[in-house]
């Protein structure tokens, strides 16, 4: 099975260098940030930026399959002048991809901060709308991430995600992003065969295996349904490394991007990750 296995690697210096730091990571793909993800404002990107950045992936055989938004951005939030604020970064997010060529941006889909979850699914949505009806002729496929319920953090839930593209109208521009640590601590259990199937087929059936676009790779520093957020190296956390087998292994996925957001001190460390997720994946029948 030939799973296509990467990592989230860093832009410093240009975003041009990030196919050369995935190479180096032994990725066969990779996710970035467009801009600086604690920073509102982005250095504006250049054509020469732009002809750098695809003449790297073709130079190292690295893609990148994806950006990752700022983490600043809420379109959930019910500040109005932080709701306006997000939804203009998304955006020009968005348009930054495009420049660029990425063909999917992954992002949470934000923070009721006690608003209420219906309010603010509603406000995600509204956001969602109003962006692409303004820019109808990008071709970015927003992958909304689940997550793992910390706070007020909304998209835990598959039938949250669901919701948000039931209410938007370009239904074929979203996508989802399914991370490994957020759907073990949001409480899905994944631990098991058994269980992983009934979990994928959970999310099959809100919200349809069609629409999975990127896969992160992350285990857990902490327990089944604690709904708390802190990603672990694969193996050495509270999934274990059996689970993303069962997912390698999966011929729905095979062709799927799967990324590693793991703790990284350097390249070493994604390729010590990378290396024992390749070693999960089960030789064909009939072959050595």
């Amino acid at each position: 099975m030939n799973n296509i296995l990467g990592a989230h690697v860093s832009i410093a210096g240009g975003v041009y260098l990030a196919p050369a730091r995935g190479l180096e990571a032994a990725c066969d793909v990779v996710q970035i940030f467009n801009k600086s993800s604690n920073q509102w404002r982005a250095k504006p990107l250049t054509d020469e930026d732009a002809e750098k950045f695809i003449a790297a992936q073709e130079e190292t055989g690295v893609r990148v399959v994806c950006a990752h938004d700022s983490y600043l951005i809420n379109l959930a939030s019910p500040d109005d002048t932080l709701y306006e604020k997000s939804r203009a970064a998304f955006a020009e997010e968005m348009q930054r991809c495009d420049f660029l060529g990425i063909e999917n941006l992954v992002m949470h889909p934000g923070s009721h901060i006690w608003s209420g979850e219906e309010v603010g699914l509603k406000r995600i949505a509204e956001a969602f709308n109003r962006i692409i009806d303004e820019d109808s002729d990008s071709r970015v496929t927003i992958c909304m991430e689940n997550t793992a319920g910390q706070g007020t953090n909304l998209g835990y839930r598959f039938e949250q995600l669901a919701e948000i593209i039931d209410t938007v109208e370009a239904k074929d521009r979203f996508g989802i992003c399914l991370d490994t640590c957020h759907t073990f601590t949001a409480g899905y259990p994944i631990k098991t065969a058994s269980d992983y199937k009934k979990t994928i087929k959970q999310f099959d059936d809100i919200i349809g295996l069609d629409r999975l676009r990127i896969i992160h790779m992350n285990d857990s520093r902490k327990d089944f349904a604690t709904k708390v957020d802190r990603h672990e190296h694969i193996g050495q956390g509270f999934i274990g490394s059996d689970p993303f087998g069962y997912i390698l292994n999966d011929r729905r996925l095979t062709q799927i991007p799967k990324i590693l957001e793991t703790p990284k001190d350097s390249a070493a460390d994604d390729i010590a990750n990378l290396k024992l997720l390749r070693s999960l994946v089960k030789a064909k029948k009939g072959k050595k």
